[in-house]
Parts: C-alpha cells; structure tokens; sequence
C-alpha cells in the first residue's frame, strides 16, 4: 500500500507531500490542472521513463519518493536481494534526476540503497498497476497474461503448475546427466583411465591417518638412537634417586629437607605449608625416576622395526611429492579422485539406463503439462464469461473477449502460450489486447479484469487508474464506481477522474489546482491567480501544482458540485450531498 508521495521540482511541482489511505483515493480537479503529473511522479520513482521535461524549469536536480507498506511475502523478497526495512515494514522507493548540459542522469534507491533498473522493473510489478493514457502495460505480456489466468483458476491450477514444475527440473536433471555422459565419449574414457591409475596407486598406499608420516618419524628417531636413550634415561634416574657415585641424589636431599621441616613444624605451624610442597615435590621426584627407569628398560634395539618405518616413511614422502604436499592433501586429492571416478562411470548407470531415465521424465511431465492444460481451458472458459459480465455494464456491450492457449514447448510453466484476445467494439476482429484496445479501454477491461480476480484473492498490489472514466455516461460511472468500490476493499486504488459518482465513493478526496505565484513573496503560501492583474512582473510569476486535501463533508460537497455543474449553485450542491449519501450508504451496505 502507498503511504506517502514525496515531490521536488517535478514538472509544474516545487514542493508536494502526500498521504494516501488505505481504500479508494481520488484525485479531481479541472482538465489541466496537474492530476496525471502525480501518477507520473509514482511512476517515475518506480523505475519509469525519464526527460528532461519532468525537471522544473530553472532547476538542474529533482526528487520523487514513495513510501510503501508492504507485506511479509515481499518482505522476504527484499530480504534475498539483501534490502532492509527502515521502519518495521515500511519501503521508500525514490528516484534523483539530474541535468547536466545536454545529459540527462537518474538514481533509483531503495531504503537509500543504490539499485539498477533491472531490480526496480521487478520490485515495481510487486507494489503497484498502473493504468494510464500512454502507459505501457504490464498486462500486454503473455507471460502476464498466463499468470493472471492461473491465478484466476486458484488451488487447482496452483497444485498442478507445482507438479509441472517438479517434473519439468527432474526432466532438466536427467537430460543434463544424459547428455554429460554423451559428450567426448573418448576424452571420458581417457580420464577413466587417468583416474583409475591415481586411484590405485593411492588406494595401495592404504592413507587413512593425516598424522601418520609424523607419528613415523618420531619412531624412526626414537628406533635410530635407542642406545643413547637407554644411557640417558639411567643417568636422569641416578640423578633423581638412586646414584653409584655416592653423591646424593635428589630424592635423598628432599628426603633430608621434608626430615628437617617435619620436625621444624612441630614447633610452629607456619611452617606446614612449606612441609607440604617440599613433600609432593618428593613425590613427583619418585614417581619420575620410577617411570624413567621403567622406560630405559623398556627400549631394545629392532632393526627390522626400523628398516619397516623407513620404507613406509618413503613411500609416504613420495605420495606427498606428487599429491601433496602434506599427507592430509594426499587424503583430500584421493577422495576427490573417488568421487569424480564415480561421476565418470555414472554412478552405475548406462547410457541405455540414462537415456530410459529421460524418456520416463518427459512422459511424466508431458501427462501434467496435458492436466494443467486441461485445467487452464476451464478457468478461460470460466474467465471469459465473467468478464464479458463485468465489461458490458462499462459502455463496452457489445464487447467480446477470448483466452487463447496455444501449445509450446514444455517450460518450467507447462506448455501453453496464453494469450487474451479482444474486440471492443461490434464487427471488429478479435485481435490480441495490445493491438485493440485503447487507454480509455484498456483502463476499463484492467478494472473488469481485477474485479473477476478479487474473488480469487488478489491483495496487496496498489491499483492506479487515470481517467477511467472518460467519456462515459453517468449509469456507466455509477457501474466503475461500484467496482472501484468493490476493489478498494482487498486494494488499495489511486484514480483520477471527472466523475462526481465516482468521488462521492472515495476513503480519501485530493483537489488538485494549477496556480500561479509570486516567487518576490516570502512565504510562497502568499499566492494568486490574479497577480498579472496588480501589476507585479510576469518575470516573477511561476505555475505551481497545489493539492488540497478535502476531509470535511462541505469541502467535498463543494468540489464534487463542481464536477457535476461546472459551478457551486445551490441545485449543484444539493446534487453533490445526494451522492455523498449514496457512497455512505453503499459503503455501510
């Protein structure tokens, strides 16, 4: 839902801040006065076309900004294009246009964040349709047109379109795996080969443990010196208990130390602690000779041991030269060798079995495309009826319309082309909707359209429509007013118009003026229409676009009076309050 519209130097605007509401809004005002440059402003913030006519004249930058309220489903979208929300779930979409000398530059931001045009057209279709003299619709593309039928068709459709899709990415799997194993048949079978050698000589080398080469080389060492080791290991032990020289040993000396301190203890108990480390440090010392001695005794010379560590050893070195460079590399590379040796051989699966595979995902996909099908032809039928309902009370009664679906090659959403044919007017050719209808037309058939897909659950996307009603008869504006009514209750909807029917019905009335200032005068509140008439230069006189928005019942009283006759006499504004009743009452009812 639109929340605000923020306009700088745009067009005819200076300054301009809008609040919309949810509901039906409604912008009136005289031919002229500026009603379409405010849904040109919402669609320029929203990646629309650019020129150097939208900059005020005398200004070299201008700045719309939009503000939406969005849902969760879009919110989550935002969230995969890495966009986050300012203020709980609110949006600002702006756009800066910039003139310098013969160019023409724009930035499209969304919550101040710098995007391309590519994902501003994407996140434009989520938030707003616009409907407009001039504007390119979104609804001429088939791919749009496919959608809105779908939708249209509800859970059914929705359950097996899921289904087409499913069969159609199981049926892209089996075709890529087919046709990888098809491609250079011999440059696989040579690899096979390749890896297969790799393989074999890694697989012999039976790497399991990482650590092994270094766990090696510390045997290898402790192996190549166990002489020295059995002499050293005696010489700590006489050094820690037990010594032949007849030198004390350590232990004897604490021995003598803890003696002394037990006996010192006894007359102060200050003394204790000391006690008590120079006691586990005795300890500690004979349990240290005990377990060196244990290892001197312990080692013994094995040659054949060694000579086995040095062969392993350099046959590990070896694979690490050419796999490594550490062991764990080795192990990686072996296992990657594993896994691609599969893939090559395909996974046990023949070429017979892969192409067997493939036929058997294309029938499948094939029975849900001719299911969705199906199912499609239903809801055009059903869709044609219901909008040929809604168009003839739109001064379009002799009005024909038809859902083409013709077949293409399977795709992710099933094999039809959608199409939407129409013939506004009696004795003309069904022709596809871009090549008959007009804006006036098109306007009305969108209307007729959302109103057969309200009932299907079509919310959240904010509806703008410029002149609708033009040309039409008053039973006819009663009609589009009614259908506004009724899509402003899932919708938000935006519409200019001359109609006073139609503004009677809306949630929030907007009067737009075209005026003319004095730029001398300070505040720019201080304005005329009449300054040419006191003698003030037209050198100083600039075109504004003011918007007043209407809130009490004779503000609107008076402008809808004046869209019905032209003037507030007193018939006018008895006609005017009529219709305000009418809306209350259809509102209320």
């Amino acid at each position: 839902m639109l929340l605000s519209l923020r306009i700088q130097n745009f067009a005819l605007i200076d300054q301009l801040e809008l609040e919309f509401a949810a509901g039906l809004n409604v912008l009136t005002g005289e031919t002229g006065a500026g009603k379409s440059i405010i849904l040109d402003a919402i669609d320029v913030a929203l990646g629309g076309k650019v020129t150097h006519r939208l900059i005020r004249t005398g200004e070299k930058r201008a700045l719309v900004e939009a503000t939406f309220r969005i849902d969760g489903t879009l919110m989550a979208w935002l969230s995969e294009q890495e966009i986050d929300l300012l203020d709980e779930a609110d949006l600002v979409c702006s756009r800066e246009i910039t003139a310098k000398q013969n160019s023409l530059r724009s930035r499209s931001r969304i919550n101040g964040i710098l995007v391309n045009r590519r994902l501003m057209e994407q996140l434009r279709d989520r938030l707003v349709e616009i409907t407009a003299q001039g504007q390119t619709v979104q609804l001429f593309a088939s791919t749009r047109q496919r959608r809105l039928l779908d939708f249209f068709g509800g859970f059914p459709i929705k359950q097996h379109l899921d289904q087409v899709t499913t069969a159609y990415l199981a049926s892209q799997d089996a075709w890529q795996a087919l046709q990888k194993r098809r491609q250079s048949e011999q440059q696989r079978l040579q690899r096979l080969d390749w890896l297969e050698y790799q393989t074999q000589e890694l697989s012999a080398a039976d790497l399991a443990d990482p650590d092994e080469l270094t766990e090696l080389e510390q045997e290898s060492q402790r192996l190549t010196h166990v002489v020295e080791l059995q002499q050293h290991s005696y010489q700590v032990y006489q050094s820690l208990y037990q010594n032949d020289s007849g030198a004390f040993a350590c232990a004897d000396l604490l021995g003598e130390a803890e003696t002394t301190l037990s006996d010192m203890a006894q007359y102060d108990s200050q003394l204790q602690p000391i006690l008590e480390l120079v006691s586990g440090a005795l300890a500690q010392v004979v349990e240290a000779s005990h377990q060196i001695n244990a290892y001197g005794d312990g080692l013994e010379t094995d040659p054949e041991r060694l000579e086995e560590v040095e062969e392993r050893i350099r046959a590990l070195k070896q694979i690490c030269r050419k796999y490594g460079p550490t062991l764990a590399d080795a192990i990686a590379h072996y296992e990657k060798l594993t896994s691609e040796l599969a893939e090559l051989r395909g996974n046990g699966q023949s070429l017979d079995e892969l192409e067997k595979s493939y036929r058997q995902c294309q029938e499948i996909l094939t029975e849900y495309c001719n299911q969705l099908t199906q199912l499609r032809r239903v809801a055009a039928e059903e869709l044609e009826q219901r909008l040929v309902e809604q168009l003839k009370p739109l001064a379009m009664e002799k009005v024909q319309f038809q859902v083409a679906i013709t077949p293409i090659t399977p795709t992710v959403t099933g094999a039809d082309q959608v199409t939407f044919y129409l013939s506004p007017n009696p004795g003309e050719p069904l022709q596809p909707l871009a090549a008959t209808a007009s804006g006036g037309e098109m306007s009305r058939f969108l209307l007729a359209l959302k109103a057969c897909l309200s009932n299907s659950g079509d919310q959240g996307v904010t509806l703008i429509f410029d002149e609708i009603d033009a040309g039409v008869s008053g039973r006819v504006a009663s009609a589009i007013a009614e259908r506004l009514h009724h899509l402003s209750q899932q919708n938000q909807v935006l519409c200019v118009t001359h109609q006073p029917i139609i503004a009677a019905m809306a949630d929030r009335h907007f009067r737009v003026d075209k005026q003319v200032i004095d730029q001398t005068l300070l505040p720019e509140t201080k304005q005329t229409n009449t300054l040419v008439d006191q003698g003030i230069s037209e050198i100083d006189l600039r075109t504004v676009i003011r918007v007043s928005r209407l809130d009490h019942h004779s503000h609107r009283q008076e402008e809808i009076a004046q869209l019905a006759g032209g003037q507030s006499g007193q018939e006018a504004m008895t006609f005017a309050d009529s219709l305000l009743t009418q809306a209350r009452h259809w509102r209320q009812n």
